[in-house]
C-alpha cells in the first residue's frame, strides 16, 4: 500500500489492546483501539479502517455481534478475530459472518503478523478490484482518429507511466477531465483514488480546508477532523480543475504541499505525509494571468511539467461523425426510447459544416435535442437546418479549413470534400452535369461522393 495502514485493535481487556498496539506500532502500522464494539464501529463510521483485530468475548455487544453490524453496513473490511476461549463452533460462525481470520489468545507473534499481512494484501486487492469496476462503465474513449487527438493520445501513453505532473489546457467542453482520466487509468496509480477537485466552485475561504482538511474547532462550523483531497488521494492522483481560478493565497500553499510532499491540516500542527499525483486543468491562459498577478509563476512550472493542449472542436472537425454516433449510442443504451434512432450521412456532415464554440459538450446537448426531435427515427440534414440556428460566429468556409487543419493532406481532403459537395449544390444535384463543370468523369464524381460520405 502507498499509505500506512490503519489497523483497530478491538478488546475489552486493556492488557490485549496495548500487547497489540505496540506490536504492530512497531511494525510501522497505525493503530487505533476501541474497548467495545460499539466504539468500534463508531471509529470505522469516521476513520478509514484497513484491517480490524476483534474480540468474541466483550461485555455488551460481544465480537460476533459487532462483526454482523460491521457487514450489514456493507462494510468489507478483513476482520481477524480473536478469543481465550476458541472452539471450532465459534470459528465457523465466525466465518459464516466474513471474518477473515482466527486467533487465540495470547496470539503467537508470527502467527499474529502472518494473518496481519495476508489480511491488508486482500484488503489491498478488494478496494482496487471495487475501484476498478465503479470506474470502467463511467470511463468512455477519447474519440477520433485526427492528427491533433492521436498525438493527445500518443502523449498520454508516454506520460501516464511516469510520476511528473500534467498541466492539461483547453476551452470548455473539449474533454479536460477525460484526459486526466486516462492519464490516471494507464498509471501505476490507477488502483488508488482518483480524487478531483473544481478550484473554481469552491468559496475562497473554503478551498483550504477542502484540499488540506481540518481539525475539530478550527473554525465556526468545523464540529468534526475532516480529511482533505489532499489525504484523499494519497497513493493516487489528484486533479484540479479550473486551477486557473484558485486564489493567491492558496496557490502559495499548494505550491509547499507540492515542494514538500508534506500537508498540515487548517487548525493542526500534525505534519502529514502524502504521495499525490497531481494533475492539473484549466481553460485560462496561465501566462496572461501570471503577467496580471493573478497566478503565480513559481506554481506555474511546478505544475506543468508536462502540458497537454486539447484543440477545440473546431480544429478537429473529421471527429465529429465519430463522436455523434457514440453519443447517440450511448443515448440508446440509456434510453429505450432512443433506440430505434439512427443519423443520415447528410446530417453528419451537416454537423461537420457547423461551428462549435462549446465543444464536445454542445456536441453531445445537440445530438440528444436532435434525438428528441426527430421523426421516423432519423436525425437528418433537413431536422438540422430547422432546428439549429446558425451559428454567429461561422467563418466563411474555405478560411475555417485554413486555420482547423494541420495537417496538408487532410487539409486537401476537406477542402475536396466542401468543392464538391457545394458543385453538387450548385447543379442541384446531377451528377452528370457535376462531372462536366468540374472536369471528372462522373463514376470518379460517384467514387468521391462515396469516400467523403456526402449525400443529398
Amino acid at each position: 500500500m502507498a499509505n500506512k495502514a490503519h489497523i483497530l485493535v478491538t478488546d475489552d481487556e486493556r492488557a490485549i489492546r496495548s500487547t497489540l498496539k505496540e506490536i504492530l506500532e512497531f511494525e510501522g502500522y497505525t493503530v487505533s483501539t476501541a474497548e467495545s464494539g460499539a466504539e468500534a464501529l463508531e471509529i470505522i463510521a469516521k476513520e478509514t479502517i484497513h484491517l480490524m483485530f476483534l474480540d468474541i468475548k466483550m461485555k455488551g455487544m460481544d465480537g460476533l455481534e459487532t462483526l454482523k453490524k460491521l457487514r450489514e453496513t456493507g462494510s468489507e473490511i478483513p476482520v481477524v478475530m480473536i478469543s481465550g476461549h476458541g472452539t471450532i463452533e465459534i470459528a465457523v460462525e465466525a466465518t459464516k459472518y466474513g471474518a477473515f481470520d482466527f486467533l487465540e489468545k495470547p496470539p503467537d507473534l508470527n502467527r499474529l503478523l502472518l494473518a496481519t499481512r495476508n489480511a491488508l494484501s486482500q484488503e489491498s486487492l478488494n478496494r482496487k478490484i471495487t475501484k476498478m469496476k465503479e470506474r470502467l462503465p463511467k470511463l468512455p474513449p477519447i474519440l477520433g482518429e485526427s492528427a491533433a487527438i492521436n498525438r493527445i493520445k500518443n502523449l498520454i501513453e508516454k506520460v501516464a507511466p511516469t510520476k511528473s505532473r500534467v498541466l492539461i489546457t483547453g476551452a470548455n467542453g473539449t474533454g479536460k477531465e477525460l484526459v486526466a482520466r486516462w492519464i490516471h487509468e494507464l498509471s501505476p496509480r490507477e488502483g488508488e483514488n482518483f480524487i478531483d477537485v473544481n478550484c473554481a466552485a469552491i468559496p475562497p475561504d473554503l478551498i483550504e480546508s477542502e484540499l488540506f482538511g481540518h481539525e475539530k474547532g478550527a473554525f465556526t462550523g468545523a464540529h468534526q477532523q475532516r480529511k482533505g483531497k489532499f489525504e484523499l488521494a494519497d497513493g493516487g492522483t489528484l486533479f484540479l480543475d479550473e486551477i486557473g481560478d484558485m486564489p493567491l493565497e492558496a496557490q502559495a500553499k499548494l505550491l509547499r504541499a507540492l515542494q514538500e510532499q508534506q500537508i498540515t491540516r487548517v487548525g493542526g500542527a500534525e505534519v502529514i505525509d502524502v504521495d499525490v499525483r497531481v494533475i492539473a486543468a484549466t481553460n485560462k491562459k496561465l501566462e496572461e494571468e501570471i503577467e496580471q498577478g493573478n497566478f503565480r509563476e513559481d506554481l506555474y512550472h511546478r505544475i506543468g511539467v508536462i502540458p497537454i493542449q486539447i484543440p477545440p472542436l473546431d480544429e478537429r472537425k473529421q471527429d465529429i461523425p465519430a463522436l455523434a454516433k457514440a453519443w447517440l449510442t450511448k443515448l440508446q443504451n440509456d434510453d429505450i426510447s432512443f433506440s430505434n434512432i439512427s443519423l443520415s450521412g447528410g446530417a453528419l456532415n451537416a454537423l461537420q459544416d457547423r461551428s462549435w464554440s462549446g465543444n464536445v459538450r454542445e456536441l453531445q446537448n445537440t445530438i440528444e435535442r436532435l434525438a428528441i426531435l426527430s421523426s421516423d427515427g432519423e436525425i437528418t440534414e433537413e431536422l438540422i437546418h430547422t432546428i439549429l440556428k446558425p451559428s454567429s460566429n461561422q467563418k466563411s468556409d474555405l478560411t475555417e479549413l485554413v486555420h482547423a487543419e494541420n495537417d496538408f493532406q487532410l487539409f486537401k481532403e476537406s477542402a475536396e470534400r466542401l468543392f464538391l459537395k457545394q458543385q453538387l449544390e450548385k447543379h442541384d444535384w446531377n451528377i452528370s452535369q457535376t462531372a462536366e463543370t468540374i472536369g471528372l468523369q462522373r463514376s470518379h464524381v460517384y467514387n468521391k461522393m462515396k469516400k467523403y460520405n456526402i449525400e443529398r
